[in-house]
């Protein structure tokens, strides 16, 4: 948990954080027997294993198992009977995009890396009843619906559970389809419903234990943290306050709403979730040093803070709590889209008043954390949200004086601590790994927050060439791209999706045999 000043002794508006013979079998080309549905189930592999190895073998009969390109990459989707989703509108996209691409190495990485998530993560998903009605009785509004309706748990890949942040992102290359879908429709609803239900359950976790009405056996992180508030194992996976993991939950129904219109998600237990939500801003406001409530916070690398006040995370925040304000207000929830939008400007003015500081070198530019007395700490971790990626959430246009000046202090060496270089890749890193490693994501939101044709395409064909075995990595050895952290990571994979289908939009040249721009 986080400690906060009050009013009269701190900043306002921040808010501190807390912050691999079966697998030659099932996923080869040709089967001796066909099995049943459920024998598949059981036979298919472990994908944690399997995306470690290239699967020369793996590639449908209708395609080469390997790239035609210089780096030869693999086929990694599992076989259609081990996906762990499916959806005609998800294929169509990889087909539109990989038929026009140049280079068959960038279109073999999209075609794995696009529907890494459907293909692998969605552990459990369930149509579940009719929702209850959200105009239903008092007492239906603060007790029933609990775990009805859709729902489906999203894990992060190699690890079986479910981060907000990591769930949101992982979904969120497929939310424009979610009005051409009706299964991308139903998943993503289902995703919101069950993050509304983790955030009414713990709102100060980060991670979480799959959903009671799965059936799936929870797993044991391995940790002893002894938190306030208490958390309930069987539901948690991990206790970390992290701010952008609630201002998570809020993208994902945000999101939701803006691409579909609907309002099905705001029913009863979402509004709960929002209450949940404010309170937790509203107690991380109360005062830093009150000797009962001495806490801690961590970034969304699920790193410690250093100083209190987490400004990417306050900024997302910010942003995330003025859309949730626009969709309440077309809900006809005026006084509670009033609160939300107040919240949003309040902690808006906190960044600005407060998180930016002047460098000597670059002007004005935004810190990475404050602690509302002057001191700074000036750097960029890759993991989102991030310094470098507050075009992306909304914080500010790409063109904003202070977010100039902010990413020229962030890609450099000599001003940033964490941007790292080395014989065979560069870019931002970060303490979770270490000062080899330098994470594939932070050129993806480097490619989508410049104009610059000659940037982008640098920045794309070093997460290319890292991704020998087909895959986005966590992180990779800045002096052997061999060397990588986590092969299934579908975050990653996701972002790198998201990064192209920036580019068929903005700059089809880059990456296509024509200029004609592509959306979905």
């Amino acid at each position: 948990m986080a400690a906060c000043f009050s009013a009269l002794t701190a900043p306002v508006g921040l808010l501190l954080l807390l912050v691999h013979a079966v697998a030659a079998q099932q996923y080869g080309a040709a089967e001796q027997q066909p099995l049943s549905n459920l024998e598949y189930a059981e036979a298919c592999p472990d994908y944690t294993q399997y995306s470690s190895y290239p699967q020369a073998d793996a590639a449908p009969l209708d395609s080469r198992p390997l790239s035609d390109g210089p780096l030869a990459l693999p086929f990694q989707r599992p076989n259609p009977r081990c996906r762990t989703f499916h959806s005609d509108a998800i294929e169509k996209v990889i087909e539109d995009v990989t038929s026009r691409m140049k280079d068959p190495d960038l279109a073999r990485l999209f075609e794995n890396a696009f529907p890494s998530t459907t293909d692998t993560t969605v552990k459990f998903h369930t149509a579940g009843s009719s929702p209850p009605d959200k105009k239903g009785s008092k007492s239906q509004q603060h007790d029933g619906g609990k775990w009805e309706g859709p729902h489906s748990f999203i894990i992060t890949g190699d690890i079986i559970a479910e981060w907000l942040r990591d769930s949101t992102n992982q979904l969120s290359p497929y939310q424009p389809l979610a009005k051409k879908d009706p299964a991308v429709f139903n998943l993503i609803l289902g995703a919101v419903n069950t993050q509304a239900e983790y955030v009414i359950e713990s709102p100060y976790c980060n991670a979480f234990q799959p959903p009671p009405i799965s059936g799936l056996p929870v797993s044991n992180n391995g940790q002893s943290d002894v938190v306030h508030p208490a958390y309930e194992p069987s539901s948690v996976f991990e206790c970390k306050y992290e701010l952008d993991s609630l201002a998570h939950f809020l993208a994902l129904g945000n999101d939701f709403w803006e691409h579909t219109g609907s309002t099905k998600h705001l029913n009863t237990r979402w509004y709960i979730a929002l209450h949940t939500l404010l309170n937790v801003l509203d107690q991380q406001s109360q005062p830093t040093f009150d000797p009962d409530t001495g806490r801690s916070a961590f970034r969304p690398s699920d790193d410690a803070t250093i100083l209190g006040y987490f400004i990417p995370a306050n900024a997302m925040m910010a942003v995330e709590l003025r859309r949730t304000a626009a969709m309440l207000k077309a809900a006809d929830k005026d006084d509670l889209a009033q609160t939300v939008s107040k919240w949003s400007k309040t902690i808006t003015r906190g960044v600005w008043e407060h998180g930016v500081v002047h460098h000597k070198k670059f002007g004005d530019v935004f810190a990475y954390e404050v602690d509302g007395y002057g001191s700074s700490i000036l750097m960029d971790d890759a993991n989102y949200p991030s310094l470098l990626a507050l075009p992306i959430m909304g914080f500010v246009g790409p063109d904003d004086r202070t977010y100039q000046n902010t990413r020229k202090m962030l890609l450099s060496k000599e001003s940033n601590p964490y941007y790292l270089t080395g014989r065979e890749f560069h870019g931002i890193g970060g303490p979770h790994i270490g000062l080899d490693n330098a994470w594939p994501m932070s050129l993806l939101v480097q490619a989508q927050t410049t104009d610059n044709d000659t940037e982008i395409a640098e920045c794309i064909d070093l997460v290319l060439k890292s991704a020998k075995l087909g895959l986005v990595h966590e992180s990779v050895d800045v002096n052997s791209v061999s060397a990588y952290t986590r092969s299934w990571f579908a975050w990653a994979n996701g972002v790198f999706a998201e990064t192209i289908l920036d580019m068929a939009r903005r700059k089809p040249h880059l990456i296509f045999t024509d200029d004609t721009p592509y959306e979905i």
